[in-house]
C-alpha cells in the first residue's frame, strides 16, 4: 500500500474541497486532492444544480476566485459557442436566460472550467488529484488524524495519504464518521440553541430531501419517450401531507407561504421557448438559451430538472444502514424517472391534451449514459460539533428583529446570503422557509471539537439544521472551503495550528489580512446591506433582464 505525504489532504472535490485545494497549491502548498466522481465541483457539477446566488454576486463583495469560475464559465461561452453578436457582447451573460441565477449553465462547462482552472497547479505539481477515490479509514493518533486511507473505485488499490492538515469537504461529511468525530444529523430541539423554528423535539431523521436531477432537451415533433419506471405508479398516485397532492403534476407548494402554486413547463397555449422571465418551470432553471444562439445552431433548448416534484422524501441518507441508504438513492432515481415519464405521456397541456413526448433526456450534459446527474443532490451533512455553532439567533431575521442585521463575528472569514431555505424532510415536515440577513462565516465553524488538524469545509461546517439552509448554497460552500485552504497554509507559514489561530488575538488578524490583502476576500457586509429596512431577496427579480 503507497504511503504518501503532503502538506495538505482534502477529502471531497465538491466546491468547498476543490476550493481548498485551488487556494491551498495557488498559495504555495502541496495539496492531495480525493473525489468519488470524475468529476469535480459537486453541486455545481457531478450533481447537476445551477448556482443559487444573492444579488452582489458580481460584485467585488463576492470571493474573487469565485468569480473567476464564473467569469471562466463565460468566456467558455465566448469562445466556443456560436453566439448571437447581442449575447457575445453582454458583459453578464447568462447561457440559459434561466429565472434563477443570473449564470445558468451547463453542468459539464462547469466542470471543464475547474478542470482548467487547477491544470497548471497540477502540472506543477502542487496539487494532485486522485479521482475516482474515496476515503475509507482514517487512523486517530490522540486529538488528531494521522492517516487517511483512500481506495481507487476504479482498480481497488488503496493508498495511505497524510497530511499536518486534513479537511473533510465529502457530501456527507464521510470522514467525520471515518475518523470517529463527534457530529450532528438532522434537526436540534427548540431547547438545544433556543432557535424559534426548531423542533420541541430532536430529530436525527430530520433530514431535507434529496433530488436526482436531469437535464431535458426539447425537440417538438419528436419521441423520445423513456420505458415507464417500476415506481412510475407510487409516485403517479400517492398522495403525502406534505404536498398539495401527488408529486407527479404541476402542483408543489411556495416555501415561504405554505400555499399551492401551479407552474406548467411551459407558459401559454404552445410551447414558448423565447419567453423570458415567465414564472413556468422551463424558464426556471433553464441552462442552454435559443436566444443567446446563432439560428444555425442545430441542438435544441436545455433546462435542468431541479423542480420540487422531484425531492425525495421518504427515507433517509445518514444514521441509518447501508441497505435503506441504497434503498433511498434508488428512490429519488425512480422518482426523477418517473416524473419524466408523466411529463412526456400523461401531463396535461394548455391545449388539453396531454405529454410532451418531444422532452430528451441529456445524459451528454449531465456525463452519465441514464440521463440524469452523476450524483444526487444533497442539502445537509453531518454536520460537525464545532468551536463555535452558528444558530438562527445569529442570522434569523424575526429572531433578531426586522433591522438588527446578522451577528457579527471577529472570526470571520468570509460572507454569503441566502434565505435559510428547508426543503420538506423525511420526518413528515413541510418546507421551512425563513427570512435572514446577510451574514458572515465564522471561523470558528469550520473547527471541530476535540480534533486539532481537522477542518471542516461544506455543508459540515457548524450550523444547525435551520442555519444550514442558508451556508449550504454554492458561493458560501465555496468561500467555506478557500478560507480552509488559506488556513492551511497560515498555519504552515506561521507554524501554529487552526485552534491556536482562532483563540490568540495577533495570529487570527494575520490570517485575516491574508484573506483580504492577499486573496481579496471581503469579511463584512456593508452596514446598509448587512442590516437593511426592508428584505432582501436571496433571488434576484432583474435576474433575466438582457443587457443588451
Amino acid at each position: 500500500m503507497p504511503e504518501l505525504s503532503t502538506d495538505l489532504v482534502v477529502i471531497g472535490g465538491g466546491l468547498g474541497g476543490t476550493a481548498a485545494a485551488l487556494t491551498a497549491a495557488r498559495l504555495g502548498q502541496r495539496v492531495i486532492l480525493v473525489e468519488r466522481s470524475d468529476w469535480l465541483g459537486g453541486q455545481l457539477t457531478a450533481q447537476a444544480v445551477p448556482p443559487d446566488e444573492h444579488q452582489w454576486i458580481e460584485t467585488p463583495l463576492s470571493s474573487p476566485s469565485y468569480r473567476e469560475l464564473r467569469g471562466r464559465v463565460r468566456d467558455h461561452y465566448r469562445r466556443d459557442y456560436p453566439l448571437t453578436d447581442q449575447a457575445r457582447a453582454w458583459e453578464t451573460l447568462n447561457p440559459g436566460f434561466g429565472n434563477v441565477s443570473r449564470l445558468c449553465h451547463e453542468p459539464r462547462v462547469a466542470a471543464l472550467v475547474i478542470q482548467e482552472m487547477l491544470s497548471p497547479l497540477i502540472a506543477s505539481g502542487a496539487l494532485t488529484v486522485l479521482s475516482p477515490f474515496e476515503a475509507v479509514a482514517a487512523d486517530r493518533d490522540g486529538d488528531r488524524i494521522g492517516a487517511v486511507r483512500v481506495r481507487s473505485l476504479r482498480t481497488g488499490h488503496e493508498s495511505t495519504l497524510r497530511a499536518p492538515l486534513v479537511v473533510d469537504a465529502t457530501e456527507l461529511g464521510e470522514l467525520l464518521e471515518l475518523a470517529g468525530i463527534p457530529y450532528v444529523i438532522g434537526a436540534e430541539s427548540a431547547a438545544d440553541h433556543g432557535e424559534l423554528h426548531a423542533p420541541a423535539v430532536a430529530d436525527p431523521f430530520d433530514q431535507q430531501a434529496v433530488s436526482w436531477c436531469c437535464a431535458l432537451e426539447y425537440r417538438a415533433g419528436e419521441e423520445h419517450t423513456i420505458d415507464r419506471p417500476a415506481g412510475y405508479a407510487h409516485w403517479r398516485d400517492t398522495v403525502d401531507p406534505r404536498w398539495p397532492g401527488p408529486q407527479l403534476s404541476w402542483d408543489d407548494v411556495v416555501p415561504d407561504l405554505l400555499t399551492t402554486r401551479t407552474r406548467p413547463l411551459f407558459a401559454g397555449a404552445a410551447a414558448d421557448l423565447e419567453a423570458a422571465g415567465t414564472d413556468d418551470l422551463w424558464h426556471y432553471r433553464r441552462i442552454l438559451a435559443r436566444r443567446n444562439l446563432a439560428p444555425g445552431f442545430p441542438g435544441g433548448e436545455i433546462t435542468l430538472v431541479n423542480w420540487p416534484q422531484i425531492d425525495y422524501w421518504e427515507l433517509p441518507l445518514l444514521g441509518v444502514d447501508d441497505a435503506t441508504r441504497q434503498s433511498a438513492l434508488q428512490g429519488a432515481r425512480e422518482l426523477t424517472l418517473s416524473l419524466v415519464h408523466w411529463m412526456q405521456t400523461e401531463a396535461p397541456r394548455p391545449d388539453g391534451g396531454h405529454g410532451y413526448p418531444g422532452l430528451r433526456l441529456r445524459g451528454d450534459v449531465t456525463g452519465t449514459e441514464d440521463g440524469l446527474a452523476k450524483e444526487v443532490y444533497i442539502r445537509e451533512s453531518r454536520r460537525i460539533k464545532a468551536l463555535f455553532t452558528v444558530t438562527e439567533g445569529h442570522i434569523g431575521r424575526e429572531m433578531r428583529g426586522a433591522e438588527a442585521g446578522a451577528a457579527h463575528f471577529d472570526d470571520s472569514v468570509g460572507i454569503g446570503y441566502y434565505r435559510i431555505d428547508l426543503h420538506p424532510s423525511t420526518s413528515g415536515r413541510t418546507y421551512v422557509d425563513i427570512d435572514c440577513f446577510p451574514f458572515q462565516i465564522p471561523l470558528g465553524a469550520l473547527l471541530p471539537l476535540g480534533t486539532g488538524n481537522l477542518l471542516a469545509a461544506g455543508k459540515n461546517i457548524g450550523t444547525t439544521h435551520i442555519t444550514n439552509g442558508a451556508y449550504r448554497l454554492h458561493p458560501v460552500e465555496w468561500s467555506i472551503g478557500e478560507a480552509a485552504g488559506a488556513l492551511s497554509a497560515y498555519c504552515a507559514l506561521s507554524r501554529t495550528t487552526p485552534e491556536a489561530v482562532h483563540g490568540t488575538g495577533h495570529l487570527l488578524t494575520g490570517y485575516q489580512r491574508l484573506l483580504t490583502d492577499r486573496l481579496g476576500i471581503s469579511l463584512a457586509w456593508p452596514d446598509d446591506i448587512r442590516a437593511p429596512r426592508a428584505r432582501h431577496d436571496s433571488i434576484p427579480k432583474e435576474v433575466t433582464a438582457h443587457a443588451g
